[in-house]
């Protein structure tokens, strides 16, 4: 069984010695770019720790699958950006500010199929190529509910999890999922770690809701209010809809439709609005249920509980906890 630094350093050997076609280099160059920039490796990880509960044997038959996750997850980053017309990416420049829009979507799409032939290296489980293709089409799916939601005001709290469910939690599950059925594991522990992956992803992005208005600055990578300045369906702003009287709405109302510009003035104003309300609190509470699901389904799946360890440990580090 290997250690979650192990793991975390054979992905990590596995991206810095992938080799892409050099020529012509304004196609290959911005893939390189997009997997130099850094990242948590999360989708990877995940899929590696799933195989190595049932298999020690660590090569190309899980590596290559491993690595198709995470430029998909990557081609995504690379196509989100250019649609929400984002300057930043891990503290540098995104792709299309870095050349251009065009750039930015042909070595996306390069990127999706340089993903696919990975994952076809060696793999010959039908479960697992079917996952796979449930994943990424999922994922592109979750992404538009998430633009329809841009000219909506009536986004309820379950389509929102839905859409982050689709958009991000589900290639966390997914990626449990293939690493299981890789490693061989039997039918219902490769739905329990589906399902483990799934909440934790869940919890995941509302936390990251959560850090956007409340974060520490001087450790989160994102600028603070960042979803209330572009008015994001997020789970903190449907819920304050959902809770607020009369007037609490009719303030939000207009901070809504204030133009760009008063930033500062609409975060502060914002966030008094989820102070009031409780807003946060909720937030904290609704994260707290999805990762006690999340642990829940990982204990039903039926390895020894010293192999579930690692999991555990990776699962309390993305979430931020001290225990």
């Amino acid at each position: 069984m290997y250690s979650l630094k192990e793991q975390e350093a054979i992905i990590a050997r596995a991206i810095c010695n992938l080799k892409f076609v050099k020529e012509p280099a304004g196609l290959y160059e911005p893939l390189e770019y997009m997997m130099s920039i850094g990242g948590k490796r999360i989708r990877p990880r995940l899929c590696l720790a799933a195989y190595n509960l049932y298999s020690d044997d660590i090569g190309d038959n899980i590596i290559s699958p491993a690595l198709a996750l995470e430029i998909f997850h990557n081609f995504t980053l690379l196509h989100d950006d250019l649609m929400d017309k984002s300057d930043m990416r891990r503290g540098n420049p995104t792709v299309h500010k870095k050349w251009n829009e065009n750039t930015a979507i042909l070595s996306g799409d390069t990127m999706l199929i340089i993903a696919y032939q990975l994952f076809n290296q060696g793999i010959r489980n039908e479960e697992a190529w079917t996952a796979f293709i449930d994943a990424t089409l999922g994922v592109c799916e979750g992404q538009q509910y998430d633009i329809d939601f841009e000219t909506r005001n009536d986004v309820t709290e379950a389509e929102y999890m839905e859409m982050i469910r689709m958009k991000t939690s589900l290639l966390l599950g997914y990626a449990l999922k293939i690493g299981a059925l890789l490693g061989g594991a039997n039918k219902e522990d490769v739905e329990h770690l589906y399902t483990f992956g799934e909440k934790m992803g869940l919890a995941f992005q509302l936390q990251d809701d959560w850090l956007d208005v409340y974060g520490d600055p001087k450790t989160f990578k994102k600028k603070l209010g960042g979803d209330i300045v572009d008015n994001k369906k997020t789970f903190m702003l449907i819920n304050a809809y959902q809770r607020a009287d009369e007037t609490q709405k009719a303030e939000l109302d207009r901070w809504i439709q204030t133009p760009k510009g008063s930033d500062e003035d609409k975060i502060t104003a914002v966030t008094h609005i989820y102070n009031i309300l409780g807003i946060g609190e909720l937030a904290l509470q609704k994260i707290e249920e999805l990762f006690a699901e999340s642990l829940k389904s990982l204990d039903q799946v039926q390895v020894a509980e010293e192999k579930k360890t690692e999991l555990r440990v990776f699962a309390n580090k993305l979430l931020g906890r001290k225990y």
